[in-house]
């Protein structure tokens, strides 16, 4: 056996999930794990919302905090994302680790950072995906790639000397959840399913095995 192949053993067996009562506890296990095996972005996870007429939509961001209030990511508000959730104000999210063959799925409500978090998290990112955000009008139609570029050059010249600022539509959302479901391979597809779920924010979890 290898010692990659070892390693892996090791983290799929150390902790036993099924007894776990507090699901953000286990959740930084399971993102600590994956820290350790996944190539890329281990904190990769896919966002699905739905538009004013009911049809669904879902794409990937990195989740960027969590605690026990929810998990926090960073968009463009006036993106397709954006409005869908701001409108909605409900999202599922689902991490996947195939090097661990375990997946987390998550739904619950919207709401947004503080503009303090936004501007602390906004400040952290490289000058150049700074200056980005201001030059992306994210998910409208774009002429050509020659034009982004020169909004690119636009905004770069405005802000070339001191701080880029963070632009108003430019925040985050916390994703408050009320249902959190562990999944974790099982040989012959008889997988382990655990979910924690409650009706309210605040609310204590209740815990309950799912048939795979």
């Amino acid at each position: 056996m290898s010692s990659s192949q070892s390693t892996l053993q090791t983290i799929t067996a150390a902790k036993g999930f099924t007894k776990s009562t507090k699901p953000f506890e286990l959740f930084a296990d399971w993102l600590k794990d994956a820290e350790e095996t996944e190539i890329n972005d281990p904190n990769a996870m896919s966002v699905a919302s739905v538009d004013e007429s009911g049809m669904p939509d879902v794409r990937m961001v990195l989740l960027k905090d969590f605690d026990e209030d929810g998990f926090v990511f960073y968009t463009n508000f006036e993106s397709a994302k954006g409005r869908e959730l701001l409108s909605s104000k409900k999202a599922a999210l689902n991490f996947h680790w195939k090097s661990l063959r375990r997946q987390i799925r998550i739904r619950g409500l919207v709401d947004t950072v503080s503009d303090e978090e936004a501007d602390a998290y906004f400040a952290s990112r490289a000058r150049d995906s700074r200056i980005g955000a201001w030059a992306s009008e994210q998910s409208r139609p774009l002429e050509s790639r020659f034009a982004l570029e020169k909004r690119i050059a636009k905004y770069a010249a405005k802000y070339a000397i001191g701080e880029v600022p963070r632009p108003p539509y430019w925040s985050g959302f916390r994703i408050k959840p009320l249902y959190i479901e562990f999944w974790h391979d099982r040989p012959f597809r008889l997988h382990d399913r655990i979910v924690f779920s409650r009706e309210r924010i605040g609310q204590e979890w209740s815990k309950a095995r799912l048939y795979p």
